[in-house]
């Protein structure tokens, strides 16, 4: 299967990505990590995208649609994946669509995970308890959740139009959540 996740900050986004491509034996391919290991890793990637960073700027949509169309061309990607932080944009957005299209592939579908926002902030300040993460404030964190609702809505309004957005609840216990995309993804692959 090619698969988006989408969900705001501390809706469990991670580990379902996580369990789903354990499951359907696909890469699980997040922009942030590839930026963060390449960071570590002091490539030339890394040290662009670090000074990118360290001026308190975003990457560019073609930077980072050039870094996932290296990584969709992997063999582990050949046959599926999910991605996970990316698009970000609807400039982004169109970029996948082309790179898929090229390769004659489609994504079979983008999963939104739908979490109560008084629920994020409630989890998000206890992960910041037992993290010790003193950016993440009540503050910031509803800063953040505005700041995703406002880039995120358009996505997910394209792909809802498309037919492509699964909703899925993301509150309850990780393993109801994953039973929830399990259910989801069977009805779409059925039709």
């Amino acid at each position: 299967m090619r698969l988006i996740i989408l969900g705001p900050p501390g809706a469990g986004k991670g580990t379902q990505a996580e369990r789903i491509t354990t499951a359907h034996e696909i890469p699980h391919i997040s922009t942030g990590d590839i930026f963060r290991a390449n960071i570590k890793n002091e490539t030339e990637l890394g040290k662009q995208v670090k000074s990118i960073l360290d001026a308190g700027g975003y990457v560019s949509d073609d930077l980072t649609n050039a870094i996932v169309a290296d990584r969709l061309a992997q063999d582990d990607a050949k046959d599926g994946f999910l991605l996970d932080g990316y698009p970000r944009t609807l400039s982004q957005v169109e970029a996948l669509d082309a790179l898929l299209s090229d390769n004659d592939q489609s994504l079979d579908a983008v999963i939104e995970l739908v979490v109560d926002d008084e629920e994020l902030i409630k989890r998000l300040l206890k992960r910041a308890e037992t993290s010790g993460r003193t950016d993440d404030t009540e503050e910031v964190i509803r800063e953040r959740q505005t700041i995703y609702v406002r880039e995120t809505a358009p996505l997910a309004q394209n792909y809802r139009e498309r037919g492509l957005l699964v909703d899925v609840d993301g509150e309850g216990d990780m393993d109801e959540v994953t039973e929830r995309i399990e259910q989801a993804l069977a009805k779409v692959a059925a039709n």
